[in-house]
């Protein structure tokens, strides 16, 4: 694999950038939003909140946003379809307003967990019904909401958003306190659009009501779908890739670090703030690597890019091992289960534990090319996909176009990086 690479606009800063533009005033326009299916769920929710949204060509979208007030009760359901940010952060805005609004999902996202976000907001003063006190569909009556002080009992980057999405309504200044750092887009979001959020010593205070104005920005690419190529490009011998403007946000990057450590050839150039992000460019060559282990806070740090680092085990040395990672088991899929019944049929030899896997190195044997199912999962899917590209023989992945939940360009991406597209 060899070439240079501009990625579509991340995915996590997309979400962020097109709800906070929505309930902001006059017209902000985001160039190189995310081409991803759950960013496009989050905008269709906003037209059916009242929003005006312009898609124009190079990913460029322009938003007329209504002020904080200014949404309208849907007709129907809102759907977020596969997106776990859309529904939690839209939960958020939804709060604070004073009609009665419904948020559901496909199969996949009305089993996953719901009450780590219903929680804060019913302290908050949201009246919100969900299936079995847990899952969606989520029925929320808004109104008005009081500030709290509110300790994560789970590091959620998701939950975080919605509770200061939620602040912006409340009487008083919210506050988040977080035990283990997430990613941190929505501050640097909400502080771009004109919030007064501050930040000290784990803690975030969100004042109320401040008056949002509409911005220009462009979307970095995204790193998250980024590190698919670059353990692409770690599997294949040769190769070597460049792929500029990539989002390097301290809070997401740790993954470059970890990959550093075990062996990869990994250089970031040209670094510059945007918009309160940090942007780079990042080469990667193929190299031989050894083994590592993620667990703690690193988890969290990663959490996206597990399934990536795990199939990147029958590649090293001695093998990756992952623990402290239950919140795998409650994503799009059982991301623990799904992965290693994957590598397994490819001949990897996998132990799973209640938090984590083991996927053992080299010495285990090469894998073999063989039919998967990554169970809907877009991450899984790209991620068997790593592992076929260094397995001997064929790898047929089952329903791959689920990639397009978050790297729609993924596959036609590997083939023009092959010299095949």
């Amino acid at each position: 694999m060899r070439g240079v690479v501009e990625l579509p606009g991340d995915k996590s800063i997309s979400h962020r950038y097109g709800i906070i533009a929505a309930v902001a005033e006059g017209h902000t326009r985001i160039v190189n939003y995310s081409t991803a299916a759950d960013c496009r769920s989050t905008l269709r929710c906003l037209e059916r909140l009242g929003v005006e949204i312009k898609i124009g060509r190079e990913r460029d979208v322009e938003i007329t946003g209504t002020g904080l007030s200014g949404l309208k009760g849907p007709r129907r359901a809102l759907d977020a379809e596969n997106s776990g940010s859309t529904m939690r952060m839209l939960a958020g805005v939804l709060a604070g307003q004073t009609f009665t609004s419904t948020l559901t999902g496909d199969s996949s996202l009305r089993r996953r967990p719901m009450r780590r976000v219903i929680e804060p907001l019913r302290a908050m003063g949201a009246e919100i019904t969900s299936r079995d006190g847990d899952v969606a569909p989520l029925e929320i009556r808004g109104g008005n909401l009081r500030a709290i002080d509110y300790s994560l009992p789970v590091p959620s980057a998701q939950v975080k958003s919605a509770i200061l999405l939620a602040g912006l309504y409340a009487d008083g200044v919210t506050t988040v306190r977080e035990a283990v750092r997430t990613r941190d887009h929505t501050e640097l979001a909400l502080r771009e659009f004109g919030a007064r959020v501050e930040t000290a010593k784990g803690a975030l205070r969100i004042h109320s009501r401040p008056k949002l104005t509409a911005q220009e920005l462009v979307v970095p690419g995204d790193l998250s779908a980024a590190v698919f190529l670059i353990g692409a490009a770690l599997v294949l011998p040769k190769s070597e890739l460049v792929l500029h403007n990539v989002g390097l946000n301290p809070t997401r990057a740790k993954v470059l670090d970890f990959l550093i450590s075990i062996g990869a050839e990994i250089r970031v150039t040209s670094v510059e703030s945007h918009h309160g992000e940090l942007v780079g460019d990042i080469s990667v060559k193929h190299a031989s690597l050894a083994s590592g282990e993620i667990s703690g806070a690193q988890v969290a740090e990663m959490i996206d890019e597990l399934p990536m680092l795990a199939a990147l085990g029958p590649f090293t040395e001695k093998g990756i091992t992952i623990c402290d990672a239950r919140e795998l088991r409650v994503k799009e899929s059982d991301r623990i289960a799904t992965l290693a019944a994957g590598l397994r049929r490819m001949g990897a030899r996998v132990e799973e534990f209640p938090d984590g896997m083991r996927v053992e190195g080299r010495a285990a044997g090469k894998l073999r090319g063989e039919k998967v199912d990554p169970q809907g999962d877009h991450r899984i899917a790209m991620a068997l996909a790593v592992a076929g590209l260094g397995a001997q023989g064929e790898t047929v992945i089952v329903d791959a176009q689920c990639a397009a939940v978050s790297f729609p360009e993924f596959f036609s991406t590997l083939d023009k990086l092959r010299g095949e597209g």
